[in-house]
């Protein structure tokens, strides 16, 4: 408990000495000193500066600037919690911002990098593994930006974004596919995998999909859908080694076993 008191001690005391400093200082010398310690990494004093700006000024092309600011801030100091919420205002006071396309790429990136399980940390991460629910929310964001601001100049990383993290949904897909066959849930695992094929048909997965079909039809005796897909294999991917050593179930990491 006294730990956590002197720590809060210590930062109303920074607190006060920053508005102590800038006391007498305009809105543009406060704005100029916080962007300097931003540039500059020291992204605690950044955000404390922003935070004294819009406290004496509460509107103003300072004020706007200062959230977006802050909030970068706040993601390169790892509080998404916080970044996402001076993005949040940043919209709902700023809506015509010319600088709309900047936040919509920054929430993408918060979100972006917002799994940071153990797992993830690992050197050799397996996109597949990462929260599903994570990759939708942050797709979501670089597809709207995409969509409303298509001449911007965050559009193009955020396309390549899009696209890592479709393909990571497919894989999550192909991951619990695998899960269910291994299991002798066939069915399961075959609805699993055309929904990889009808929802990510443009990712790497779509043809250990098609493979995961042929398999779990097999295992199910319909020996006409077995033939079907096995053609449809074929003719999309005509040298697969798929069509010559049948699909079966890879050694997994355990931890997908719980996905």
């Amino acid at each position: 408990m006294a730990s956590v008191l002197a720590a809060c001690s210590t930062n109303t005391s920074t607190i006060s000495e920053n508005a102590k400093l800038t006391q007498n200082w305009s809105a543009a010398e406060i704005y100029n000193e916080a962007r300097n310690e931003l540039n500059s990494g020291n992204y605690t004093r950044a955000i404390e500066l922003y935070e004294l700006l819009r406290a004496r000024q509460s509107e103003g092309r300072y004020t706007e600037q200062s959230l977006l600011e802050s909030a970068f801030a706040h993601y390169k100091q790892e509080e998404p919690a916080k970044a996402l919420a001076d993005l949040a205002r940043f919209e709902k006071n700023f809506p015509a911002s010319v600088d709309m396309d900047y936040a919509l790429y920054l929430r993408g990136l918060i979100l972006f990098d917002e799994d940071k399980s153990f797992l993830n940390k690992l050197a050799s991460q397996d996109w597949s593994d990462r929260d599903p629910e994570a990759n939708r929310r942050a797709y979501l964001q670089f597809e709207r930006l995409v969509r409303q601001y298509p001449q911007s100049k965050y559009a193009k990383d955020a396309t390549e974004r899009m696209a890592k993290l479709v393909d990571a949904m497919g894989g999550h897909e192909i991951s619990i596919a695998r899960y269910y066959a291994k299991r002798g849930a066939h069915l399961a695992a075959n609805n699993r995998a055309q929904r990889v094929i009808s929802q990510y048909q443009n990712t790497r997965h779509v043809e250990e999909a098609l493979a995961i079909m042929v398999y779990t039809y097999e295992q199910m005796g319909n020996t006409q859908l077995k033939d079907d897909t096995t053609r449809v294999l074929q003719a999309n991917f005509p040298n697969s080694p798929y069509l010559t050593k049948p699909w079966q179930a890879n050694d997994m990491p355990w931890w997908r076993y719980w996905k």
